[in-house]
Parts: structure tokens; sequence; C-alpha cells
């Protein structure tokens, strides 16, 4: 391989990214003037199904089986290879272009929240649930969640981009990134060795941040054979807690919502109705063309 010397000063004179270089860029700001779609709910919710984006889905769908009804939402589709989250409208709810983003039209003033862990604690505090408010719960909730923040771009702008997307395999990258993620999965089995959920007997919205990136990657779902590669299956106890989030039934409809991969009845590409989970998934608009 040859021996890369970095210039004194780094410009942009070609694509970076690998698979995802058509939308890397090292500016901010919109690209395209474009307004975002609004529906009938107060809370409109602009996304993806990546991990990100599954938290909220998964934090409204769980509000909403508890009976929040104020929890109703749209979800619009945000195709983030097609550059949709660089224009002028989402750009104005999400300065940094990135997804989810949420806005909240119920409020006097609307009120736009994005960065995924600032959604499910604003959504938690308006609502009154998943968050603990005895003082010691509340601080291990919030040490858990923003655990996630800071960990989880090593298992996926890191391990997840070069072993899955990057345009060559670099040993000394993967082998770096492997080695962090397989001690954050560790970090999660000691801890889940001795309670039953990350903050402690409750399912929070901790748990709500980590499971779409860790459960994930311990069900396989994640990086092509990456499971197999970690050797993911000696996590006992990141495999029990996984698969008790995953037989939730509203984490099974926020993990559809938005969804554009995978198994068509599995899509639900827009969600504007809890009856869209069984009138307009993709498999049935498909056969319905």
């Amino acid at each position: 391989m040859n021996q890369y010397t970095p210039p004194k000063v780094w410009t942009w004179n070609k694509p970076n990214g690998g698979e995802f270089a058509s939308i890397n860029r090292p500016i901010a700001g919109p690209t395209h003037d474009k307004e975002l779609p609004v529906g009938k709910h107060p809370l409109q919710l602009y996304s993806l199904a990546t991990p990100n984006g599954q938290k909220v889905t998964i934090m409204l769908e769980e509000l909403l089986a508890l009976g929040h009804k104020g929890a109703e939402y749209d979800a619009w589709l945000i195709k983030i290879g097609d550059g949709d989250q660089f224009g002028s409208g989402f750009v104005k709810v999400n300065p940094n272009s990135k997804i989810p983003a949420l806005m909240d039209r119920g409020e006097p003033q609307p009120v736009r929240v994005f960065e995924s862990g600032s959604i499910l604690t604003y959504l938690a505090e308006k609502f009154g649930a998943f968050l603990p408010t005895e003082r010691a719960a509340r601080a291990e909730t919030f040490s858990w969640l923003f655990w996630q923040m800071g960990s989880a771009p090593y298992l996926g702008g890191g391990f997840g981009h070069f072993y899955a997307y990057a345009p060559e395999k670099i040993e000394y990258a993967i082998d770096r990134f492997a080695m962090e993620t397989k001690r954050q999965m560790d970090v999660l089995d000691r801890r889940l060795a001795e309670s039953e959920y990350l903050a402690g007997p409750d399912y929070t919205i901790a748990d709500m941040a980590v499971w779409p990136w860790y459960g994930g990657l311990a069900k396989g779902r994640s990086y092509n054979d990456a499971a197999q590669f970690l050797s993911v299956q000696e996590y006992k106890n990141v495999q029990r807690w996984a698969d008790a989030i995953d037989a939730r039934p509203a984490v099974r409809r926020g993990r559809m919502v938005n969804r554009m991969s995978g198994d068509p009845a599995f899509q639900l590409r827009e969600r504007h109705d809890a009856s869209d989970f069984e009138t307009k998934t993709q498999d049935k608009l498909e056969a319905a063309e």
C-alpha cells in the first residue's frame, strides 16, 4: 500500500466516503430549496429507519402503546442517499442536516428538536414516560443515553464504515475499530449481567437509544456479516436484553417506520395513522399498483 503523506493544507478535490461519497461535503447549509410537508398531527417527524431514526419511532410507538394520544405523529421519509437532508426546509429544522428531526407544532410556538438523544429526552419529559424522576435513576439513564452518543460513532462511522462501506479494506482501520466495538459490547454485557435494563429494572430511553445500534449488531442486522466477524454470540447478556426488546410490539412497529430496505411487508415508508401498519406497508402498496 502506498504511504500517504498529508498535505500542509487539506483541500476537497475528490469524492470521499465510499458508498456515501455523493452526499459528503465539508460545508453545511442547504443545497436546494425544498419545504417540508406537514401532516395533521402536532408531532412531525422527518427521518429514515437508520439506527438513529429507529430510536425516535420506537419511542413514539411506545408512548402510543402507553395510551399517550398526544404522541400521534406524521413520519415523513427523508432519503439521505438522495440528499433530502440538505433541502432548505430540513436545514431549518436541523442545521446539522442529519436525521431524525422533529417539529412539535402542538406548542404555542412550534418547537424544533434535532439530535436523536435530544428528541428522546424532549418526548420523555413532554409525556412523563421512560425517564425516571428519582435523581439517581435519572442520572443512570442519562449516563447510558450519553454513553451511546459517544460510543456509537466508533461502531458506525468507525467499524461499520471501514468494514462494510469503504472502497478498500484497510486492515489497520478495521482492526482498530473492531477492537473498540468489542470493548463496547463487553461494557454492555457486564452492565446487563447485573441489571435487567441499562438504567436499572425499568425500560427507559437509554435502552431505546442503545438497542437499535448494539441490539441490531447482536441480532446480525448490521454491516453484512459483522455479527460473525465480531463473535457477537459471546455476549450472552446483550443477547438476552436484545431479544427482550426485540419482542416488544411497539419496537417492531417503530422499526418499520420510514424503512426502505428488507422485506416489503416490514416497510412503512410514511406513517400518518396507526392503521397504516395494516394497510400501507410496501408489499400492499406494490400489490395495489
